[in-house]
C-alpha cells in the first residue's frame, strides 16, 4: 500500500511517495496554474511510471494522500474570487471596508486603498441587534431580510456571508438567517461568522468569514474537480487536505471551512520541519523556508508550530488558528537596487518567475539574488534545479554591475557578495522579530532550511542570530510534501468567555469545554479514529483586565476544585506573561477572552529512513570551483546526497543537490546525521571577525551600511512590538497612539520604528533637554522621563522615556519611548482641557527627570506620578510597558556595538544620515526653484470665535528648503499652541509625505531644509501658554499650509486636506463594574485627502497620523464601556468630489448607559474650515458634533468642557471627508458610476 503526499506550488508540484517497507521517493513535476490538477495528474503518472504501475494501480493501492495547495491563497491574492453578498447588523455595514482605520504605510499619501472583498452595494443591514451580554435588544425583521434576499438574487452573488455583531454571544439570528438563506438559496454557499470563528472582536469575525465565502467556492470547485479526475483513475479513500493549523480535514470540511487552506502548502513544510526534529531530538525548531520570491520563517516548540490568530493576507485578517508564519519580501528573486542616497536595498520587489533573474536569460535586466549567487560562484549554471534551467553568468554580471557595482564604486562581485550579505540580514532581522513577538530566544534554537535558495544564505542567517546549529533535511526540496505525510486529523474549536478571572463560573467553563471536545470527537470517529487515537488540548487567550492583546495559556485540568483551578490557571498566565514579556502585573485583574479546545486524531507517521554509514566524504567530492567568500577561494564541492551519516568536513565547500545548494563557510563544520540529512556547526565568532576586519577604514563600505542601517530600523520596530503587546490603556494598545526611535550620542534621529509621524522629529529636542540638564551626570543605567512641552515634549499626554545607552563607558545612543497616556491630572480628564488658558491647567508637568539611577527604579519619583492621575494602575502599567520598550533596544543595540565597534558603528551612522541628507537635496532639487506661500486656518481656539491662520512661505532654491511661519499668528489664550519641537516635528512629517517612501525617516532627511517659527508665534509660543490640543491643531494646519504652499509647484507630492481631528473624552460611572472610566473617541476616523492619482482613504483620520491611530472594535468597545453603539458607518457625500475623490468620514451614534451623569470634552477642529481641495478639487464636508439629551437637542463645538451626559443620552458625530484633488469634470465616468452604484457619493441631480 502506498501513502502520497502532494503539495502543489507555484512552479513545482511536488510528490513524496512511501510504499509500505520502503523508504520514501521524492518526484517534481511542473505545476499548471490554469488548472493545478493537470499537474498533479501528470505527477501521478510520472509516479506510477517510477514504480512499474500504471495509475489506476497505483492510486487504487493508496491507503492514505494528503494534498496541499496554493489555489486559497492564490484566489485571495489575485483577486479571483466568487461574487460575495454580506449580511451584517444594520448600521454596520461599512466595519469591512474600514479596516480598523488601518493604512499601512501612514506617510504615503499616493497609494490605493485596499478594495473590500465585498462591494459597499452588496452589503447589506439587517435589522436586528444583540447587546453585550448576549440578550437581544432588537428582534430580526424577517419580512426586511426576504427582501434583501431578493436584492442579492438580483445581482447574481455567488456566496453569502453573515456577521453579526455579538453572534459569538448569542448565535440564533444568525441561526434564524441561515434557515432562511437556505430556503431560498439551497445550494448557495454560505458561511456563518458564529461558526467560522466564534469569539469577540467584530472585524476579525467579519474579515475571516467574508474571506471564506470569498475563496470557498473556487477552492471548493478546485477540489471536486481533483477529486473527479483522480477518481476516473481508481476509486480513492478520502483524500485528506493539509491545513493552515498545521493538521489535515476531509474533503467535504476542507470545502465548507476553506479559510482554513490559506496556508495549506507551506503549513504541510513546517510540519516536516518539527517532525526532523523531534526525530533528531530537538524541539526547538525556526523553519527557514526561502524560495524565489520570499522567506517563510516558523517557530516549533515542544516540537509543534507556533500559531497564530493574527495573520493577515492580502490586506485581509484572517484570525483562525494558523501556524505563525512571517512571510518576508525576500527570495531568489528579489530585486537588489540602489537608492538616491547610495544606500543597497534588496527586496520586496520580485523578478518572479517571469522574465525572472536576469541570468535565466528570459528578458530580465535587473540583478537579483540569484544572479549575485551566480557570481559568487555558489551556483552551478549548469546544474539550476536538476539542470531543468540553465544560468549565464555573463548576464548577471552585467545586471549587477549597471545597477549595484557602478552606483556604489565597487567591483562587480563585491557587489554581488554586498547583495548575499544584505538579504541574509533581512531574512535575519525577520526571525528575530518574528521572535521577539513571540516571547523566545532564537539562540536556543535549530535553524531548519528548505525550500531551494535557503542553503546559500542560511550560515550567514545563523551567524546574525547567534544560532549554532543549522539542519537541512534530505528532503528539504520536497518537505511541504513530506510535512504532509507527518500530521494529524485537527479540529479547532473556539468559543469567547469574557470574564475575570477571579468571577469564572467553573461549571460553565467545564460545559463548554466538554461541549466542544464533543464535537471534535464525533468528526474523529466518523473518520474512523478510535478514541486511543484521539488527543484534547485546552487553551485559553486571556490578558489583564484594560489590555487588548490577548496571551494563550494552557488550561489546568478542568476536574480541579475551583478554587485550586483558578488558583492554578492565575499562575500559568503571570509565567507566560513574565516568559514572553519580562514582567507580570500579579496586582492586576486577569481577563478569560477566549477558551479554544484542539481534537487530534493521531496518524501513522512516515518514518525517516536511517542510512548507513562507513564512506568517507571523498567519495562524494565532484571537484572544486572558486567561490567568493570576502575573497576568492578555492573550495571543494559535494553531491550532498552521497554523503553518509556520520561523515565530517569543514569549511568552506559547497554541497550541491539537484534541487538545492548549501554553502558551508569558514570555520563552519558539517556532520551527516542517521538519515543523510546535512548538519552545520556555524562558527558564530566568523561573522565579527568578517564584519569588523575593514574597521580602520575611514568610510565604511556601502554593504555595511546597508545592513546597520537595516538592523536599526528592526531594533526600533522590536520597541514598537513590545510596546503594543504590553501597554494598558484603549489609546495605547488598541489606538497605538506612540511612537519608538533611536538616537545618537547627539541626539539626532537616525532610526524610527512605528510611530505617529507628529511624534518623531519632536524626539532629538527630548533627547537634547535630557542632555543639557543632566550633562555629565547621565550615567549606564539611568532611565529618564519628561513630557514637558517647553523641554522637547509634544503635549503633556504624551510621556517620553529615554535610556542612555553605554559602551565601555561611554555614552554612545539614546532608545526612546514616546506614548500618549490616557491621563495626566489637570483640571480635566485625558489631557484635553479646552478651558486651559496656560499649561499648568493641562496636567503635571514633568521636565526632565530622572526616573531609574543607575539602574535602580526611583520609587519616590513612581509614586509621586501615580499619585497625580486618576488611574495609576493603568498608567503604571503603560509606564512598565515603555520601559520594557526601551530596555530591549538597549540590549540590542549593545550586541551591535559588540558586533562591529563604536567607532566603526558611529562612522555607519553617520554616513546614513549623510545618504538620506544626499536623496532629500536630491529630491527639492528636482523642484522648480522659487517662494511659494500657503494659507490656512484653525477654526478658533476655544475662547474667541475667531479663525486663527497658519501661514507657510516657502522657499525653494537649488537642493535647499526653507519653511518659514512668521505669518502665522501670534499665540493664543488657547490650548492650540505649538511648542518649537512640535512644530519642527510636522514639518519634518510634511516632508516625509512628499518623499518616496524609500527615503529613510531620520535626521538626515531634514539638513536640507530649515524652518522659521519665531518665539511668540502660535507655532512657537512663550511658556506659560497651554499646548495640549497643537499635536493636532495647530499641526493640522501647519502641514495644511506647507502642502497648499507647495501645491502651485510640485502638485504631484502633496495632497488635498484630510479630515481635521473629530474628538472627545468621557469620564463616568461604569454599573457593571462599579468603576470609574476615561474613554477617548477614536471610532468615526476622517476621510483622507486625494492626490494626484489616488481616491482619498476613508476612514484613516487626519494627516498628522494617517492611519497610525486605529479605530477600536465596536464590541470590545461595548464590553469595556457602558455603551450602546447604534450606527457606525461611512457618511455619503463627505469627501470632495474631482478627478480623484476625497475619502469618505464616517457617521456614528451612540447611548450612555452609566448610571450617573458623565462628562464630556470636545477637542477637536473642522467644524467650521472643510477639508480643503486641490487643482479644482471641492472641499470635503466639516464635522459635526451633536449631543441629544431629553430629546433637545445641542450642537456641540468643536473645544468645549464638561459637557453633561445623562444615562439615555445620545451622541451623535459626522466626521469630515477628504478633500477632493482635480477637476470633477475629469473623473472617469466609469469610476463616478462605480461611487454612485456604491452610494459613495449621490446621483447628480438633473
Amino acid at each position: 500500500m502506498f501513502k502520497i503526499g502532494i503539495d502543489v506550488g507555484g512552479t513545482f508540484t511536488d510528490f513524496v511517495v512511501v510504499r509500505a517497507g520502503e523508504s520514501p521517493r521524492y518526484f517534481k513535476t511542473h505545476s499548471t496554474p490554469h488548472d493545478p490538477s493537470e499537474g498533479v495528474i501528470a505527477g501521478v503518472r510520472d509516479v506510477a511510471a517510477a514504480y512499474d504501475l500504471t495509475p489506476e494501480v497505483l492510486l487504487g493501492s493508496t491507503e492514505l494522500l494528503i494534498h496541499g495547495t496554493t489555489v486559497a491563497t492564490n484566489t485571495l491574492i489575485e483577486r479571483k474570487g466568487a461574487k460575495v453578498g454580506l449580511l451584517t447588523t444594520a448600521g454596520f455595514r461599512d466595519l469591512l471596508e474600514m479596516r480598523e482605520g488601518m493604512k499601512e504605510d501612514r506617510y504615503n499619501l499616493r497609494m490605493a486603498q485596499v478594495e473590500p472583498l465585498v462591494p459597499r452595494y452588496l452589503r447589506l443591514g439587517v435589522p436586528e441587534r444583540v447587546r453585550w451580554n448576549g440578550e437581544v435588544a432588537t428582534a430580526l425583521d424577517e419580512a426586511a431580510v426576504v427582501q434583501l434576499l431578493e436584492e442579492f438574487a438580483q445581482e447574481g452573488v455567488e456566496a453569502l456571508a453573515v456577521c453579526l455583531l455579538f453572534s459569538y454571544l448569542n448565535p440564533a439570528h444568525e441561526q434564524r438567517l441561515a434557515e432562511l438563506i437556505r430556503a431560498r438559496f439551497p445550494a448557495m454557499y454560505l458561511s456563518l461568522s458564529h461558526e467560522i470563528l466564534p469569539q469577540i472582536k467584530e472585524f476579525d469575525r467579519l474579515s475571516t468569514t467574508v474571506v471564506n465565502s470569498y475563496v470557498g467556492p473556487v477552492f471548493g470547485e478546485y477540489l471536486r474537480h481533483l477529486q473527479e479526475r483522480l477518481a476516473r483513475l481508481a476509486p480513492l479513500h478520502d483524500i485528506l487536505i493539509m491545513q493552515s493549523n498545521g493538521g489535515v480535514a476531509p474533503i467535504d470540511d476542507a470545502r465548507r471551512l476553506a479559510v482554513q487552506a490559506i496556508l495549506s502548502g507551506p503549513a504541510g513544510g513546517v510540519n516536516g520541519a518539527a517532525y526532523y526534529g523531534q526525530q533528531l531530538g530537538l524541539a526547538k525548531v525556526i523553519g527557514f523556508d526561502m524560495g524565489g520570491t520570499s522567506t517563510d520563517i516558523s517557530l516549533i516548540e515542544n516540537s509543534v508550530p507556533h500559531l497564530t490568530t493574527e495573520q493577515f493576507e492580502a490586506g485581509w485578517k484572517i484570525a483562525v488558528p494558523m501556524i505563525d508564519m512571517q512571510t518576508l519580501g525576500a527570495g531568489g528573486g528579489s530585486i537588489a537596487q540602489v537608492d538616491a542616497g547610495g544606500i543597497l536595498h534588496v527586496g520586496p520587489q520580485s523578478a518572479g518567475a517571469d522574465p525572472g533573474p536576469a541570468c535565466y536569460g528570459k528578458g530580465g535586466t535587473r540583478p537579483t539574488v540569484t544572479d549575485a549567487n551566480l557570481v559568487l560562484g555558489f551556483l552551478d549554471p549548469a546544474n539550476f534545479l536538476g539542470g531543468k534551467v540553465p544560468l549565464d553568468a555573463q548576464l548577471a554580471a552585467q545586471a549587477l554591475h549597471a545597477h549595484v557595482a557602478t552606483p556604489l564604486g565597487l567591483s562587480t562581485v563585491e557587489a554581488a557578495y554586498g547583495v548575499h550579505q544584505v538579504v541574509s540580514t533581512t531574512m535575519a532581522e525577520g526571525i528575530r522579530l518574528l521572535s521577539v513577538k513571540r516571547g523566545v530566544d532564537p539562540r536556543e534554537f535549530a535553524l531548519l532550511a528548505f525550500g531551494g535558495a535557503s542553503g546559500l544564505h542560511v550560515s550567514r542567517v545563523a551567524r546574525h542570530l547567534q544560532i549554532q546549529k543549522v539542519l537541512i533535511p534530505t528532503a528539504a526540496p520536497v518537505l511541504s510534501a513530506y510535512g504532509m505525510l507527518n500530521t494529524d486529523l485537527q479540529y479547532a474549536f473556539s468559543r469567547s468567555y469574557t470574564a475575570s478571572l477571579e468571577q469564572v463560573d467553573v461549571a460553565a467553563v467545564r460545559a463548554l469545554a466538554e461541549e466542544l471536545e464533543a464535537q471534535g470527537r464525533a468528526r474523529l470517529h466518523a473518520q474512523g479514529l478510535a478514541d486511543t487515537a484521539i488527543e484534547v488540548n485546552v487553551t485559553a487567550d486571556m490578558r489583564y483586565l484594560d489590555q487588548v492583546y490577548e496571551v494563550t495559556v494552557s488550561v489546568p485540568d478542568l476536574s480541579l476544585e475551583p478554587t485550586a483551578l483558578l488558583q492554578a490557571w492565575a499562575t500559568n498566565f503571570h509565567a507566560r506573561y513574565q516568559e514572553l514579556y519580562a514582567y507580570h502585573q500579579q496586582e492586576q485583574e486577569i481577563r478569560l477572552v477566549t477558551l479554544r479546545v484542539t481534537v487530534l486524531g493521531r496518524l501513522p507517521r512516515v518514518a525517516l529512513p536511517a542510512q548507513s554509514a562507513g564512506r568517507e566524504a571523498t567519495f562524494a567530492l565532484k571537484g572544486q570551483r572558486r567561490v567568493y567568500l570576502g575573497g576568492w577561494r578555492d573550495v571543494p564541492v559535494y553531491a550532498a546526497e552521497q554523503l553518509a551519516p556520520g561523515t565530517a568536513l569543514a569549511g568552506p565547500a559547497l554541497l550541491e543537490s539537484p534541487f538545492t545548494t548549501v554553502v558551508v563557510e569558514d570555520g563552519d563544520t558539517v556532520s551527516v546525521d542517521r538519515y543523510g540529512g546535512i548538519e552545520l556547526h556555524v562558527a558564530l565568532e566568523t561573522l565579527v571577525k568578517d564584519e569588523t576586519r575593514s574597521a580602520g577604514l575611514e568610510q565604511p563600505d556601502p554593504i555595511t551600511l546597508a545592513v546597520v542601517e537595516h538592523r536599526l530600523g528592526s531594533i526600533a520596530v522590536e520597541m514598537a512590538e513590545v510596546m503594543l503587546r504590553t501597554s494598558m490603556s484603549q489609546i495605547l494598545n488598541s489606538s497605538r497612539d506612540f511612537s519608538t526611535a533611536i538616537l545618537d550620542a547627539d541626539c539626532q534621529l537616525i532610526a524610527q520604528g512605528e510611530g505617529i509621524p507628529v511624534h518623531i522629529s519632536a524626539l532629538p529636542p527630548a533627547g537634547e533637554a535630557i542632555r543639557a540638564y543632566f550633562g555629565e551626570e547621565i550615567a549606564e543605567g539611568d532611565l529618564f522621563v519628561l513630557n514637558d512641552p517647553y523641554f522637547g515634549g509634544s503635549h503633556l499626554p504624551d510621556i517620553t522615556i529615554i535610556s542612555p545607552i553605554f559602551y565601555n563607558d561611554k555614552l554612545m545612543f539614546y532608545a526612546v519611548n514616546r506614548a500618549h497616556h490616557s491621563d495626566v491630572g489637570g483640571a480635566t480628564y485625558g489631557g484635553y482641557n479646552p478651558a486651559a488658558s496656560e499649561i499648568y491647567h493641562e496636567g503635571l508637568r514633568l521636565p526632565p527627570l530622572k526616573l531609574y539611577d543607575k539602574g535602580v527604579p526611583r520609587q519616590d519619583l513612581l509614586h509621586m506620578l501615580s499619585i497625580n492621575v486618576r488611574h495609576p494602575e493603568n498608567f503604571l502599567g503603560d509606564l512598565n510597558a515603555q520601559i520594557g520598550s526601551v530596555m530591549i533596544a538597549a540590549r540590542r543595540i549593545h550586541a551591535l556595538l559588540e558586533r562591529y565597534g563604536a567607532e566603526r558603528l558611529q562612522r555607519c551612522v553617520s554616513e546614513i544620515l549623510v545618504a538620506t541628507e544626499r536623496q532629500v537635496r536630491q529630491l527639492i532639487a528636482s523642484w522648480p526653484d522659487g517662494v511659494y506661500k500657503g494659507e490656512t486656518f484653525i477654526d478658533d481656539d476655544g475662547f474667541d470665535s475667531t479663525m486663527v491662520p497658519i501661514r507657510a512661505t516657502v522657499t525653494i532654491d537649488g537642493e535647499s528648503m526653507a519653511v518659514d511661519l512668521s505669518e502665522s499668528s501670534p499665540q493664543v489664550t488657547g490650548f492650540i499652541n505649538s511648542s518649537y519641537a512640535n512644530t519642527r516635528s510636522l514639518a519634518h512629517a510634511a516632508i516625509m509625505y512628499m518623499a518616496p517612501a524609500e527615503v529613510p525617516k531620520n535626521e538626515g532627511s531634514m539638513r536640507a531644509v530649515s524652518i522659521i517659527a519665531p518665539r511668540g508665534l502660535i507655532v512657537n509660543p512663550n511658556p506659560p501658554a497651554p499646548v495640549c490640543m497643537s499635536t493636532n491643531h495647530c499641526g493640522e494646519e501647519i502641514i495644511e499650509a506647507i502642502f497648499k504652499a507647495l501645491a502651485a509647484a510640485v502638485p504631484q507630492v502633496v495632497s488635498a486636506g484630510f479630515s481635521r481631528r473629530l474628538r472627545f473624552a468621557m469620564n463616568g460611572h461604569d454599573p457593571r463594574s462599579g468603576r470609574n472610566f476615561i474613554w477617548h473617541f477614536f471610532h468615526a476616523r476622517g476621510g483622507g485627502g486625494a492626490s494626484q492619482g489616488y481616491d482619498g482613504w476613508s476612514n484613516v483620520g487626519e494627516v498628522n497620523v494617517a492611519g497610525g491611530i486605529r479605530s477600536p472594535s465596536v464590541e470590545l468597545t461595548e464590553e469595556r464601556f457602558p455603551f450602546f453603539l447604534e450606527h457606525y458607518e461611512f457618511r455619503p457625500d463627505s469627501g470632495g468630489d474631482g478627478t480623484w475623490r476625497g475619502g469618505l468620514g464616517a457617521t456614528f451614534s451612540m447611548i450612555y448607559e452609566g448610571d450617573r451623569p458623565a462628562l464630556l470634552n470636545t477637542a477637536g477642529d473642522g467644524v467650521v474650515n472643510p477639508p480643503f481641495g486641490l487643482c479644482g478639487g471641492q472641499p470635503g464636508l466639516p464635522h459635526i458634533y451633536r449631543l441629544y439629551s431629553n430629546g433637545q437637542e445641542r450642537v456641540l463645538r468643536s473645544k468645549e468642557v464638561s459637557v453633561p451626559v445623562q444615562p439615555g443620552d445620545r451622541i451623535f458625530c459626522l466626521s469630515a471627508g477628504g478633500g477632493g484633488f482635480g477637476d470633477p469634470q475629469q473623473r472617469p465616468p466609469a469610476q463616478r458610476a462605480w461611487d454612485i452604484k456604491n452610494g459613495y457619493c449621490s446621483a447628480p441631480e438633473d
